[in-house]
């Protein structure tokens, strides 16, 4: 039995339309979930409901939790509720880079998840993603302007539905990939002056604008957000800045045995 939790998202939901035989689909709202699956319901921080649901579960994918400061709190009681319920293999959806000193602030919320992971003694695989190259057009402001402290520096983005081929494949086999971790990157890095040039081929016009910190910091405080959401919204671009997305692997391909998806092929696919 697999279970996919996150089904209602936009990448457990591509993985479930790619996965045959019984699923089991763990939702916070069984009103929304895919038609056709055995449902459980329960939330990351309900250790016993996640034991309940995951029980009898040979491999589950584990999609990262709400961006909050409780994540990781969270992530470790799912985590322990999945060791309890004895399941054979997590596949957790990591993020590019994640480490403790890690720019991306909640890349070290990945990190510290994989740590707990590790020390959990299941059979685990970490997709570590890319920036999700379908985010790009929604990072433009109204006025097609890409605002932010990145610099020259370059990012791999990536495909969702590239990552759910290879979630995919690692649920319908897990045994290979037992202990690996495998970043998941576009075929080429682009500085977001090339972004921009990109959707604006793919007519969205764009272009960007490298902002100081400051400005970075400023231009976003009128979203009313916490501290520590400013701050991962601003070390998006400073990781970049700082080239620890640069990275481009060959890990969807040996996943998927398809290329990669350029950023211009799903602008393209967008439209």
């Amino acid at each position: 039995m697999i279970v996919v939790t996150g089904a209602t998202g936009r990448l457990g939901g591509r993985v479930v339309q790619r996965l045959n035989g019984p699923l089991r689909l763990l939702v916070r709202d069984a009103s929304r979930a895919p038609a056709g699956h055995e449902v459980a319901v329960a939330s990351y921080d309900d250790g016993e409901a996640v034991r309940r649901a995951l029980t009898g579960a040979g491999t589950v994918l584990m999609v990262s939790g709400a961006e909050t400061p409780a994540r990781v709190a969270q992530h470790i009681t799912f985590i322990d509720a999945a060791a309890a319920a004895g399941i054979g293999h997590l596949v957790y959806i990591s993020f590019a880079g994640a480490s403790p000193t890690a720019t991306f602030t909640l890349a070290r919320d990945h990190w510290a998840t994989e740590q707990h992971i590790e020390e959990s003694g299941l059979p685990f695989t970490f997709l570590r993603d890319s920036l999700y190259a379908d985010f790009l057009p929604f990072m433009t402001g109204d006025d097609g302007v890409i605002r932010g402290p990145a610099a020259g520096g370059r990012a791999a983005f990536v495909a969702q539905d590239d990552i759910a081929d290879a979630a995919a494949a690692v649920l319908r086999d897990p045994t290979p990939h037992a202990g690996h971790t495998y970043t998941l990157t576009g075929p080429e890095a682009l500085t977001m002056t090339e972004a921009a040039a990109a959707l604006t081929a793919a007519g969205r016009p764009a272009r960007f604008h490298n902002e100081t910190l400051e400005e970075a910091y400023e231009s976003r405080r009128r979203y009313n957000a916490p501290d520590w959401q400013l701050d991962a919204w601003v070390s998006t671009y400073t990781a970049i800045a700082a080239g620890e997305l640069s990275q481009v692997t060959a890990d969807i391909p040996t996943l998927t045995g398809h290329p990669a998806t350029s950023l211009a092929t799903l602008l393209t696919r967008q439209d």
